[in-house]
């Protein structure tokens, strides 16, 4: 098949996707470009002609699929073959990942821009925060570097201890951040290793021993490390306080938001997609709010997948009363399966599980919210807490609207 020939193929497809509502499928056959490739020869039936018609989408749009490919690929398939049925060869779909990637690839992890380190920088400056904690400049650097074998920048002495000691501690002549432009450190220009294991030393409990303190310059820090593919985060607990380490940007927490904004494009739901992007930026930051933004994109997909099928709710409809109707309406309980009792109060009871980690969580914003005194062993919630209150409702908002997906499908036409 050629290239004309294949244009015109694709164009009846699309047509085809669109007017049976398969609207995803189509964009994929719309707006990424197609190859069809010979991939093998059947000798059965006079033989046939095997086929692969391959799509090449970015690689960040095939993770986001997910899945679904099999499912788009599958519908693919299916129009290809109504629209060629005339042809003895045999053509099937397939999603590529593009081949396009970035120079220096292999080094892009590593990479720190300068910029993200100065705006680091720049904040403990206006904040005033001490990099050293409640140590003095030797002692912390101690902790990191050998300063035994370092150069001293001052003719008098031998070695960086000494240098740093005698302008630090005995006569207090450098300015305050001093160390970031000092080449022997590496912390300008240096890998992105060094500057971040900087950083969690700088909230280490044995430097900084206050809490909340720490969690606060934790919160700067990724404020602008993520825009660079970083963060930090706590590792473990030290005498009850958090102990942190550095890592890319690209799970947990992540992950269930790339995952509900999958969600939200599918569904075509704007407000959803305003609620993912609160949730991005509050998991680590501001966990309080990340829960109660949980709770709001469980409802949001309710009320979503409720008004696209027609069904209509209260205002004063509650995520219970949502559900309810939601399990009714896409029929969640399977049918037609021996032992179907078992089966549907067992998917009730996940369902309402699910549900009720989100809207249970998203309660504590009461108890650790502003406004209340504080005893002096009060805690908030920590970002594992809203980890686990993003990845239920995640888990519930795919799980529906998977089945919505399904029963637009085989939805009847007319």
């Amino acid at each position: 098949m050629d290239a004309q020939q294949l244009e015109k193929a694709l164009g009846t497809v699309h047509a085809l996707l669109q007017a049976e509502g398969m609207s995803e499928a189509a964009q994929v056959v719309r707006t990424y470009p197609a190859k069809a490739e010979q991939t093998g020869y059947d000798n059965w039936n006079g033989g046939t002609d095997l086929w692969d018609v391959s799509f090449e989408v970015p690689a960040s749009e095939y993770a986001r699929m997910g899945s679904r490919r099999s499912q788009l690929e599958e519908q693919i398939s299916a129009r290809l073959k109504i629209v060629l049925e005339s042809s003895q060869d045999w053509y099937s779909a397939k999603i590529i990942p593009s081949r396009v990637v970035p120079k220096n690839w292999r080094s892009e992890g590593s990479v720190l821009p300068r910029e993200v380190r100065t705006n680091i920088i720049d904040g403990l400056r206006l904040e005033n925060i001490a990099w050293q904690g409640q140590m003095d400049d030797v002692e912390f650097l101690s902790r990191l570097y050998d300063l035994q074998k370092l150069p001293s920048n001052d003719y008098r002495f031998k070695d960086a201890a000494r240098d740093i000691w005698q302008h630090c501690i005995n006569n207090d002549d450098w300015e305050p951040y001093w160390v970031f432009s000092d080449a022997r450190f590496g912390l300008a220009d240096g890998s992105a290793e060094t500057f971040l294991r900087f950083l969690c030393e700088t909230v280490h409990p044995v430097v900084r021993p206050d809490r909340d303190s720490a969690l606060k310059i934790v919160s700067h820090y990724n404020d602008q490390l993520r825009n660079a593919g970083w963060e930090i985060v706590e590792e473990e607990s030290i005498g009850g306080r958090p102990r942190f380490a550095y890592r890319e940007a690209s799970h947990n927490g992540a992950r269930a938001v790339s995952r509900a904004r999958t969600v939200a494009d599918a569904l075509n739901a704007g407000w959803m997609a305003k609620e993912i992007q609160r949730l991005e930026r509050a998991i680590d930051t501001d966990p309080d709010l990340a829960i109660g933004t949980a709770k709001d994109l469980v409802e949001t997909c309710c009320k979503t997948i409720l008004t696209n099928r027609g069904v209509a709710f209260t205002k004063s409809a509650d995520l219970g009363d949502l559900t309810k109707l939601l399990v009714k309406e896409l029929q969640l309980v399977p049918e037609g399966i021996s032992d179907a009792a078992k089966g549907a109060d067992n998917i009730r009871l996940i369902l309402r599980n699910l549900t009720s980690i989100a809207h249970n969580l998203a309660q504590l914003r009461g108890l650790y919210g502003t406004g209340h005194g504080r005893d002096g062993q009060h805690r908030g919630l920590q970002p594992r807490h809203a980890r686990l209150a993003v990845a239920s409702a995640v888990a519930f908002i795919d799980f529906v609207a998977d089945t919505y997906r399904d029963r637009e499908v085989r939805k009847p036409i007319g």
